[in-house]
């Protein structure tokens, strides 16, 4: 992988200045349309496809004390099990920031309750306001002990184990302009492998990160990491704008892309969940009669795209919500964030935001469900506090919302 490493070097040197202005509108434009059919996707869950391999959120062991509701620096080691992040925006057009809020920064929030920034971790820039094109992506690993960020320090991704405080640099430096305006991050259970893909579908490669072995391997841009195996060669990869696909990439360190891949254009629209625990199956959304029926779950192979079965949900709250599926707690229970919000139609255009529009999202509560996928049944489990979906991290691979 020496050839790769060098390229993409190469490629970082090389890389052209980018007009900022125009892809700050185009960026914004489709980020709009996301949300919007987030919206459109109110009555519906989720559930999906799994991680490699659930597990059951344990309490967490003591952290390093702090004093009640101080928010300082992540320490270097000893900190406990994270239950999510969330990343702050300091000027929400309603309402309050919270108190010490960083523009574009991470937190962190243990099992336990103690929050921290993560100083460490590079800002993102304020799409809203017009700062700039930048989404700093962060990444938990499903037990909660490990993070993912893009180090300010190191021009490059970290893995940083929250107990011990080892931290490891991927091998190759990343330029900041790579990061794109939507960032995706993968991080595998034992922290080793880590994937990065962006949108929009920008000519700077995706990659998969072997942090162990030091090794780099492209992957195709503008999809979402949604599962990767244990040893890190096959990951499942999901597109839902636009037009909804889903993409397995096998022998990932031993063979070329092309003749290992396989691609599924599916005949409707969905939202998807993380890969099933059965590393075969994934849930998704159809987005176009979100608001019209609801609650239905469509079970899909996610090589084929054949539907398996529809799981009808119960205890959900009813009209007027976003939904997106997260962390499997299970191998039968995935978490589905609900977020209160109107369901308008999907607008033909969107036009680029006025002056009205600039300042930031408002601090909105999020109920996290269990949902059983085989019976439907829904189980409220915890609440938080996030801007939207983009700006909230749970422990595991991410779904494509």
């Amino acid at each position: 992988m020496t050839w790769l490493k060098e390229t993409l070097h190469e490629v970082a040197d090389d890389a052209p200045r980018v007009d900022l202005a125009e892809r700050t509108i185009v960026i914004h434009e489709r980020r709009r349309r996301t949300v919007v059919s987030l919206a459109a996707a109110a009555l519906v869950v989720v559930t999906g496809l799994g991680a490699t391999a659930a597990v059951r959120l344990l309490p967490a062991e003591p952290d390093p004390a702090t004093a009640p509701g101080t928010v300082t620096d992540l320490p270097a080691r000893g900190v406990g099990p994270l239950s999510h992040a969330y990343r702050t925006f300091c000027r929400p057009d309603k309402g309050e920031a919270p108190e010490g809020c960083r523009e574009g920064g991470w937190r962190v929030v243990t099992r336990s309750g103690r929050t921290y920034h993560v100083a460490q971790a590079l800002p993102s820039l304020n799409a809203y306001r017009g700062t700039g094109l930048r989404d700093s992506p962060l990444a938990i690993s499903q037990d909660g002990r490990k993070i993912a960020y893009y180090g300010a320090r190191e021009s490059t991704f970290v893995v940083h184990d929250l107990a011990s405080g080892k931290r490891r640099a991927a091998p190759n430096k990343i330029p900041q302009a790579w990061l794109g305006s939507v960032s995706h991050l993968l991080l595998s259970a034992d922290g080793r492998f880590l994937a990065f893909t962006k949108n929009p579908e920008l000519k700077d490669p995706a990659m998969l990160v072997d942090m162990r072995e030091r090794m780099v391997r492209s992957l195709p841009n503008g999809w979402n990491p949604i599962g990767l195996s244990p040893d890190g060669e096959t990951i499942t990869l999901a597109r839902y704008a636009p037009s909804a696909r889903l993409r397995t990439m096998s022998r990932l360190w031993t063979a070329s892309t092309a003749g290992n891949a396989t691609s599924v254009k599916l005949p409707r629209n969905y939202l998807f969940s993380p890969l099933a625990p059965d590393g075969e199956s994934v849930v998704a959304v159809p987005v176009e009669e979100a608001c019209t029926r609801g609650g239905d779950l469509v079970r899909l192979d996610a090589r084929t795209g054949k539907v398996l079965r529809k799981i009808a949900v119960r205890g959900l709250p009813g009209a007027g919500h976003h939904i997106s599926l997260r962390t499997w707690r299970t191998a039968d229970e995935v978490t589905a964030l609900v977020m209160p919000a109107t369901c308008p139609p999907v607008p033909a255009r969107v036009d680029a935001p006025g002056p009205e529009e600039r300042n930031d999202p408002p601090y909105r509560t999020m109920t996290a469900y269990a949902v059983d996928v085989r019976t439907g049944q829904a189980r409220k489990v915890a609440t938080y506090t996030a801007q939207d979906f983009f700006g909230i991290v749970l422990p595991g691979p991410p779904g494509a919302f």
